[in-house]
């Protein structure tokens, strides 16, 4: 089977370690490549939580100048409301925690943000309706609004 559609995003990482360690923790990721690029010479990992063909591909390199702030982040939905608040009292001890953890009802629900070692933030929530949103809007596409199609 090709891979289709969206597959990985890509971050920049000072400390490729210190991030796996992170993301492992706080979003059940684990590292499913890892390699030295033969051209960069930079160390390149893939980490994946193995729910769905997507990655976030970790790369090494000595400063990062572009992070992933709110409004911009990853988000990774927990099983269950009680996991989010254990996370985050985790983040809050180790001084990661940026917001929440936030109910904002349906469709967005319980959330927090977190900032990895590189300052990217990365969004922890249970009840958001992602999976339920993607395939309503399939079976209905007429209840989106033209300018939103």
């Amino acid at each position: 089977m090709s891979d289709l559609g969206l597959t990985h995003i890509a971050l920049t990482v000072s400390n490729i370690d210190r991030s796996i360690a992170f993301y492992a923790k706080y979003a059940q990721m684990q590292v499913v490549h890892y390699r030295v690029d033969p051209h960069s010479h930079r160390d390149v990992a893939w980490i994946s939580d193995l729910t769905r063909p997507f990655v976030i591909v970790l790369i090494k390199v000595p400063s990062v100048d572009n992070q992933l702030l709110p409004i911009s982040h990853l988000g990774v939905a927990c099983e269950t409301r009680e996991t989010v608040d254990q996370l985050c009292e985790q983040a809050k001890s180790e001084g990661v925690l940026i917001a929440g953890p936030n109910d904002s009802g349906q469709p967005v629900g319980y959330w927090a943000f977190l900032r990895d070692p590189d300052g990217h933030t990365l969004e922890l929530s249970y009840g958001q309706e992602v999976s339920f949103t993607v395939e309503n809007s399939t079976a209905k596409p007429s209840s989106i609004p033209l300018s939103h199609k």
